[in-house]
């Protein structure tokens, strides 16, 4: 079968062809963020895992990987994002405290106050921070970290990394399809991938937020890129959305309607910046 390189590359009709595929596949998603809204990086597919028999059934069915030493989550994220690896994420594979503390794999200590004083005022404040962190109930077994087009499970949160921008678009869609306004942004101090991950799982809302001191450096973030993280529920709706919108207005821009290309901002409408067609000479008009 001969691949259509023209569709994958003519905006409109991508987002047609995959419209009238719906449901959306996981490699179908994937294929909008990266051709539509340009993005470098494969999303990631999170699960939690509760119950042993679902944890057996994965490690049966899936070809996957695990830390041969304890790394942060935002590494293993990172390895899932840039490698395409199938993570298997287990308690003793976890090196970063704030991690293990979002995960419900560990207690309030003074390392994780001390950890957060730096951030803070006095070790009152660090205190009265880390207490409003978002943690997973007790008796989490393990995290699974996938690529999203490779996971064989449904995800519970897929977490992204794109530039600003990007995030803004998928950030607009949300709205649109879920009819609300304002999209709501939150970030802690630190933690900003696990309990990212951690907090949208059980808020059930979608956010964007910065890196934190440590996921810029463990987590491969070296062009100023921005988390955005999704309740699995409402990711293919935003996604159908914005396909529907790029049909429609014949490409995903915000900053030029139609535009093929998100950033693409020069001089918003500088009447000098217009591209005419050539006019017949024998009907006049000026070219």
């Amino acid at each position: 079968m001969r691949l259509e390189s023209a569709l994958l590359l003519d905006d409109r009709a991508l987002a047609e062809a995959l419209l009238q595929q719906a449901p959306l596949s996981k490699a179908d998603m994937v294929l909008t963020l990266r051709l539509l809204l340009k993005m470098k990086y494969f999303p990631v597919a999170v699960k939690f895992f509760y119950q042993p028999q679902e944890l057996e059934a994965f490690k049966a069915t899936a070809s996957y990987k695990t830390a041969r030493n304890p790394l942060t989550f935002c590494h293993q994220v990172a390895a899932s994002r840039q490698r395409g690896e199938i993570l298997l994420i287990t308690p003793e594979k976890i090196g970063c405290g704030n991690a293990r503390y979002v995960l419900g794999w560990k207690e309030k200590d003074a390392g994780e106050i001390q950890s957060l004083i730096k951030y803070t005022r006095d070790r009152s404040q660090a205190e009265r921070f880390l207490a409003v962190k978002k943690r997973m109930p007790p008796g989490l077994l393990a995290v699974v970290t996938a690529p999203l087009q490779r996971a064989v499970f449904e995800p519970d949160v897929i977490h992204g990394l794109s530039d600003p921008l990007q995030a803004y678009h998928l950030a607009n869609d949300w709205c649109a399809v879920s009819d609300t306004q304002p999209f709501r942004m939150t970030m802690t101090a630190n933690a900003s991938v696990c309990h990212g991950v951690v907090a949208v799982h059980l808020d059930r809302k979608p956010n964007l937020t910065p890196m934190c001191s440590g996921s810029y450096t463990a987590g491969k973030t070296e062009q100023g890129e921005i988390n955005w993280i999704w309740p699995w529920a409402d990711f293919p709706p935003t996604l159908e959305w914005m396909l529907e919108r790029t049909l429609r207005d014949g490409g995903v821009s915000f900053p030029r309607t139609g535009e093929p290309y998100p950033g693409f901002n020069v001089c918003k409408l500088c009447p000098f910046l217009n591209f005419l067609e050539p006019v017949d000479p024998v009907a006049g008009g000026e070219s």
